[in-house]
């Protein structure tokens, strides 16, 4: 027994060696992206939504077919009362059997059918569009959340540079001022730097942190999942601006947004159609098959409903003449909504094109201001490296030499800020042309 319970041990270790061993190292941007893709719950939600698309078009196309009923009764009368099968005034008492099948089509209704099809094709394309769109929005969450942790990624490695020197300060300025060539302020000032940049290492770590949970949150990853972003950028993704009109045109063929709410108007206009359809008269055809058996009739079961079988064909004509206005009504209302919907069309346009120039803008500001950043960056360290020289030679005090440093990781913060943003809203303008985003 001890033995089968070590061999089922061994079985679900190896099994959860197995499956961690597929957990990724690092995640990139794609990675993320295509998990999300599989695995984010908005997508899914989408994408239930255009099943159920799906499963109203085939149901409305079904309403042209003819339907069919069965039906089977069996009755007692007692007393003065009318036959059910041969229709006789009978004084006795009775038990009968009515067997019947029914069916009826409706040919036509003011069109109705054929323009709620028509509206719920429309639909199942609409709800695909939203499921493209619901991609999209997580794709653009995550790109963002991804620039945002690589931007706090570096901030955790200048501010853990930044406390390692203040550190190897302190321990030079404890040893100055034991020697007492410094004054205590500069020691003070040195150990103040150090709990300055651990709490500034804290505050960049937990920045850090609040961006991978995120991203798990988007990927759909449980808390007991490691997850460590790829740190890897291609730099040389930072080029030139296309034009943001072009950007904007290519936008309005391509966008899912765009092409559901164009088609949120020929929706519009359909229920339209159907209104109008309303005041039109309703044709419907009908048959029914039918049998029975009555305790009246000296004849058996089977040769009664032999006997008694009947056929019946028919149709129906239903002319509308007043129904209340509410006909007239309806009308009225899918015009309204049809302007709506129009409005809501020009307002998704305006949205996307303040979107274009907001990315297009930024991107802008952000290349110009990588250049700016870049030599500062570059200044700010060479006069980091002359103040360090400087105090190592005891020319310079604590303060001083904190100035300088601080100089430098504001000057640092602000090249990655830009050269991030940069990356990010170039390859925005990347994606609203439908090309892909990659890093």
């Amino acid at each position: 027994m001890n033995t089968i319970k070590l061999i089922i041990a061994l079985f679900f270790s190896v099994l959860a060696f197995g499956q961690n061993t597929e957990k990724k190292d690092k995640w990139t941007l794609n990675d993320c992206i295509q998990y999300a893709k599989e695995k984010n719950i908005t997508i899914k939600s989408a994408e239930l939504d255009k099943n159920t698309a799906d499963v109203n078009y085939s149901q409305s196309k079904s309403s042209r077919w003819p339907n069919l009923t069965g039906s089977a009764s069996q009755s007692l009368s007692n007393g003065n009362t009318i036959d059910p099968i041969t229709s006789d005034y009978v004084a006795q008492q009775i038990h009968s059997t009515s067997l019947g099948l029914s069916s009826s089509m409706t040919l036509f209704q003011g069109n109705q059918l054929n323009n709620q099809i028509k509206q719920n094709k429309f639909q199942v394309d609409q709800n695909s569009l939203y499921v493209k769109e619901a991609e999209n929005n997580v794709v653009l969450s995550i790109v963002e959340a991804y620039m945002q942790a690589l931007y706090s990624k570096d901030g955790i490695e200048i501010a853990l540079k930044n406390l390692e020197s203040s550190q190897k300060q302190m321990e030079v300025a404890k040893a100055r001022f034991d020697a007492g060539s410094v004054a205590k302020k500069d020691y003070t000032d040195a150990v103040s730097q150090v709990a300055t940049n651990k709490y500034n290492l804290i505050s960049a770590q937990n920045t850090y942190e609040l961006q991978v949970l995120t991203l798990k949150q988007l990927l759909e990853l449980t808390p007991e999942d490691s997850f460590e972003i790829d740190t890897a950028v291609n730099d040389l993704l930072i080029s030139d601006l296309p034009d943001k009109v072009e950007v904007y045109n290519n936008a309005l063929a391509q966008m899912p947004e765009i092409q559901a709410s164009k088609l949120g108007v020929d929706i519009s206009e359909k229920d339209l159609d159907i209104a109008q359809g309303t005041f039109l008269p309703t044709l419907t055809l009908s048959g029914s098959l039918g049998s029975g058996y009555t305790s009246t009739q000296d004849l058996g079961f089977a040769d009664q409903i032999d006997l008694n079988f009947n056929q019946r064909v028919g149709l129906s004509l239903s002319i509308p003449i007043f129904n209340r206005n509410q006909s007239t009504a309806q009308v009225q209302n899918a015009k309204i909504s049809i302007e709506k919907s129009k409005i809501e069309y020009q307002t998704v346009q305006k949205e996307l094109y303040k979107k274009i120039e907001t990315a297009w803008q930024n991107a802008k500001a952000s290349l110009e201001q990588v250049e700016q950043a870049t030599a500062a960056k570059e200044a700010a360290q060479e006069s980091y490296l002359l103040a360090q020289k400087k105090y190592d030679l005891n020319a310079l005090s604590t303060s001083d030499l904190v100035v300088a440093q601080n100089t430098l990781t504001n000057a640092e913060q602000n090249y990655f800020q830009a050269k991030y943003l940069g990356i990010l809203y170039t390859q925005l303008l990347q994606f609203y042309q439908s090309n892909g985003i990659k890093l």
